[in-house]
């Protein structure tokens, strides 16, 4: 099988198997509906940088649950079959692949709730949608490789946070500015540093996992 082929049958197995279940997509809409009403309930109404900053916060934690467990939930004899049929490349390609999906749908849900709930108080609509799939990027492709790295090492909790830290941070500065730019209705040129730079966060977070998932794999 060529790698495109390997990653096409891996994200096919992966939405099969969510939709079986669908536990863990369930749970992530529940906690996102249940975070903006609690929101609603505990403000009412919010000004535009608090409305930015509560929808980022809740984005990251429905990420975490969503993306952080990538092969957490993987069991040994799973990852020795696939090691057999496929190559790492199409492994990581095909979670990250998934995982960045998920992401979109999941953002575009949350928005949903967000605006019918608090109101749109966007000013450069397009823009904030650029923000939220360049957010929904960057939290895919930087979760999926700390969860593989966490996982080689007995899925520690504490190691996936340590790892998080140092690589969500400046993702959500930029994206956070991004969006701010976004909700404000400022002129897009403003905003092409922050683009560019999770651009090249994404491209260097991607390289890093396919040059070092393989070595991972072995393990």
């Amino acid at each position: 099988m060529t790698l495109y082929s390997q990653v096409q049958s891996l994200i096919k197995k992966e939405l099969v198997l969510e939709w079986r279940s669908k536990y863990a997509i369930n749970g992530i809409l529940l906690y996102i509906a249940a975070t903006v009403f609690i929101c609603y309930q505990s403000f009412k109404k919010v000004e535009p940088v608090t409305w930015n900053a509560l929808f980022w916060i809740i984005m990251l934690f429905a990420a975490i649950n969503a993306v952080a467990k990538s092969f957490m939930n993987e069991s040994k004899g799973r990852q020795l079959y696939y090691y057999t049929l496929v190559s790492p490349q199409a492994i990581i390609i095909s979670k990250i692949i998934y995982n960045f999906l998920l992401m979109i749908v999941l953002s575009v849900i949350a928005l949903f709730f967000y605006n019918v709930v608090f109101g749109n108080s966007i000013g450069d609509v397009p823009l904030y949608l650029v923000s939220v799939l360049l957010g929904s990027l960057s939290f895919a492709t930087s979760f999926t490789m700390i969860s593989a790295i966490a996982s080689k090492a007995g899925n520690n909790a504490t190691l996936m946070a340590v790892l998080s830290f140092p690589v969500v941070i400046p993702v959500l500065m930029a994206i956070i500015k991004l969006s701010k730019n976004a909700m404000d209705g400022l002129d897009r040129s403003v905003s092409v540093d922050e683009m560019m730079l999770l651009l090249g966060i994404n491209v260097i977070i991607s390289a890093t996992s396919l040059l070092l998932f393989p070595y991972l794999w072995r393990e």
